[in-house]
């Protein structure tokens, strides 16, 4: 019973009780008189009007309306029970023609290189450590060799030897020609005289075979000459090649970069090709390997646009391109080995980090895309409750494809448009009409994500 009704029946109890209590009044009154006034006819037929009033004022204010709620409860339970039930549809949306891959790499230094020592010593001056950037040919460390520098004046020592040595083959040379001139004429003197019967053949023989080995002591003089200025050559390459290894106690960067390793300091015993020194590495370009699956490697191709994005700051994307891939699929793993170009001139990428690559690649033809929560699965198959023409209810048989957890593609089955009851319960059954209310996303056309593989 309602608030006001309650109140009613009190105020008409205190009315009763007021009227009582004036009879008491008058009652006694009458005693106090000694005499008894007996009320008058009208008297009781306006109290008993007064109290039926009452009675009916009492029933209007309580009963009817209690009466009139029940009823109304009543009808709108018979209404919500002869009410379609209402579900929840959304309509499969075409994915966007743009699909976004993410995959993981890990970035590394388009040029990177260790620094060994090529001349052995000790480590005697070094000028940079971890992380200080250096220009190409900036000097980075020295070494102490004493041996190499009189190795160094050994060898001029040896060419200087040699050049004495070439100069006496030459003068040999030039005495050997003038005795071969003079042999020559003395022997074209003689065959003349034997010709004419002067002198006797002996002679003239002996005179013929001065002159072939003054020739032949000619030909090997001029042999010594060439061996001389080979010796020579040889001697200077000498020199050049441990005044080159000179050169190289002063350690220089080989290109402009930033200094990843220090692996020695000062005194340390320098070996030849076996001590590592430094590694450099240009970190203004970086590179980053990536896996591609083959179900993406043919939309894969160089100029390509990707982002890098890293866990720590996943709002920040650093463009860059694809620069060559494998042309081949890795038959264990069927991916394709693709190479991703960034530029860093920032230098907030540094090389070793662990990064997403984001490939925006095209679709030829963008899947159907449903919700997840929408599948039916029965012996029968994978199914999806369709609201079809006058809202009735039909279970289709689809194919799905890859689920990007919250929707799911649907390769057949489906078509663009068609309504997908979400959360199916018992009430939905094959052949029922239900009232099917939009969902928070079916009106709205959000591009679909491809999703990450």
């Amino acid at each position: 019973m309602r608030p006001e009704t309650t109140n009613n029946e009190a105020e008409l109890r205190a009315e009763i009780e007021e009227l009582k209590r004036q009879l008491e009044q008058k009652h006694a009154a009458a005693g106090a008189a000694e005499h008894v006034v007996q009320p008058s006819r009208h008297t009781i037929r306006n109290l008993v009007l007064l109290f039926v009033v009452i009675l009916i004022v009492a029933f209007v204010a309580g009963y009817i309306p209690r009466h009139l709620r029940e009823l109304k409860l009543v009808a709108e339970a018979d209404t919500h029970n002869e009410a379609l039930p209402q579900v929840s549809v959304m309509a499969a949306i075409r994915a966007a023609g743009r699909g976004n891959l993410v995959l993981p790499g890990n970035i590394q230094a388009v040029t990177e290189a260790p620094i060994l020592a090529r001349a052995e010593g000790f480590l005697k001056t070094r000028y940079v450590d971890i992380g200080d950037r250096v220009t190409e040919g900036q000097l980075l460390a020295e070494i102490e060799a004493p041996d190499m520098d009189q190795q160094v004046r050994q060898a001029q020592a040896a060419v200087q030897q040699v050049q004495a040595d070439l100069e006496r083959a030459t003068a040999a040379l030039e005495q050997g020609k003038a005795n071969e001139s003079l042999a020559k004429v003395t022997a074209q003197r003689w065959d003349n005289l034997v010709k004419r019967g002067v002198v006797s053949r002996q002679e003239n023989d002996q005179y013929q075979a001065q002159y072939v080995a003054q020739s032949a002591n000619v030909r090997a003089l001029d042999h010594a000459v060439a061996a001389g200025r080979s010796n020579i050559a040889a001697a200077e390459a000498n020199v050049a090649r441990l005044t080159d290894l000179q050169s190289y106690l002063k350690v220089r960067a080989p290109f402009a970069g930033v200094i990843t390793l220090r692996n020695v300091d000062v005194g340390a015993l320098v070996n030849s090709g076996s001590t590592l020194l430094f590694r450099i590495a240009k970190t203004n370009l970086l590179r980053t390997y990536v896996n591609v699956p083959q179900s993406s490697a043919a939309d894969i191709h160089v100029g390509q646009e990707a982002f890098l994005s890293t866990s720590e700051a996943p709002e920040t994307k650093f463009p860059g391109q694809v620069a060559r891939t494998a042309n081949s699929l890795d038959p264990s793993s069927r991916t394709l080995l693709v190479e991703i170009q960034a530029a860093n001139p920032a230098g907030k990428l540094l090389p070793g980090m662990y990064v997403q690559v984001d490939l925006n690649l095209p679709r030829k033809d963008p899947p159907l895309l449903i919700p997840s929560d929408t599948l039916v699965v029965r012996p029968e198959g994978t199914l999806v409750a369709l609201v079809g023409a006058g809202n009735v209810v039909h279970f289709q048989r689809v194919l799905v494809g890859r689920d990007f957890g919250d929707r799911i593609e649907v390769l057949s089955g489906m078509t663009e448009g068609e309504r997908a009851i979400v959360n199916p319960n018992d009430s939905v059954q094959e052949g029922v009409r239900v009232q099917p209310v939009a969902g928070a996303e079916s009106g709205a056309k959000r591009p679909a994500k491809a999703g990450s593989h």
